[in-house]
Parts: C-alpha cells; sequence; structure tokens
C-alpha cells in the first residue's frame, strides 16, 4: 500500500478514522493526547511497520533495551486482525497514570492469536509513554523514578512492574 493510500484507507486502530487523521499524525511526531490513543497509535504502528515510533514510545528508561529486530519480525510477519479498546482509566497523580486493556488479534505462521492485556502509561513533558513490564528498571525504591518525574520509583512508577 502506497502512503496516500494508507493515510486515506481507514486506520488499523480500529477507529474507522483515516489513518491519516488517526494514528498516521502520531506516527508522524505529533503527541497522542491520551494514554488510549497512544496504545491505539502503537497496535497501528505494528500494522504499519513504524518500529521506530515503538521505541519512541516507550518509556525513554527502556528504549534501548527493546529487541527492534524482533519487533519488527513480529511487525512484518504477522497480518493484523483488529484490535479492541475494552477500558482506559486514567489514574491521575503527578505524573498522570493510566491503563488501557485491550485485545489484539494478529495472524502469523502459527495461525490465529489474541492477546489481552492491560496496559500502564505515563505522561511525562507532556508526552504520553508505554511502561513495558518486560523490561526491568535498575531503580532502587527511593531512587529518582526513571519516568523523570522527580519523585522517588517507590512513589511513582513501581506499582507498574
Amino acid at each position: 500500500m502506497s502512503d496516500g493510500q494508507r493515510t486515506n484507507a481507514n486506520c488499523p486502530c480500529g477507529t474507522g478514522d483515516p489513518y491519516g487523521e488517526c494514528c498516521g499524525r502520531y506516527h508522524q511526531g505529533l503527541p497522542a493526547p491520551s494514554a488510549e490513543q497512544l496504545m491505539r497509535s502503537r497496535y497501528s504502528a505494528y500494522v504499519v511497520g513504524a518500529i521506530g515510533y515503538l521505541q519512541a514510545t516507550t518509556l525513554p528508561a527502556q528504549q534501548q533495551a527493546l529487541d527492534l529486530q524482533s519487533m519488527k519480525e513480529w511487525s512484518a510477519n504477522s497480518t493484523w486482525l483488529g484490535l479492541e479498546v475494552e477500558q482506559s482509566h486514567v489514574l491521575g497523580g503527578q505524573p498522570e497514570h493510566a491503563l488501557v486493556s485491550f485485545t489484539a488479534r494478529w495472524h502469523d505462521g502459527a495461525g490465529e492469536h489474541a492477546q489481552h492485556e492491560r496496559s500502564a502509561f505515563v505522561q511525562h513533558d507532556g508526552r504520553w509513554y508505554f511502561i513495558d513490564p518486560t523490561i526491568p528498571l535498575k531503580a532502587g525504591r527511593n531512587d529518582p523514578c526513571p519516568c523523570g518525574s522527580g519523585q522517588k520509583y517507590k512513589k511513582c512508577c513501581a506499582t507498574y512492574f
């Protein structure tokens, strides 16, 4: 699919909006306005192969630990079947945290799959970031939180790991 065709096609995130008016604008650099929209745009990034976007929207302290090659292969070798957002809940606080529950479906060489997940997000400097629970942070309970909030890790993001 050409970039022009992709821009006018329905966004893979399931909103029904054209990709260019939905997740495409976030993939081009506009910050996602909510944790739910960030999660939707991350699903769409897998669909369109925007692995750099997936890295950039992961908590900065975790970005270097991502296996970008595996992410690229999963993106390219899967047929993405859809996304259903079940719940999005902003938890508030400083910094603001949110949880988004969703099911992503795809097909690959091993068959059809559905992954149900409840993902955590944190907002810092006007941008939402995905907190990857599979990548441990090197922070003690009383260390500054790796999200950059200036708070102690135990009072900020520790509960999401």
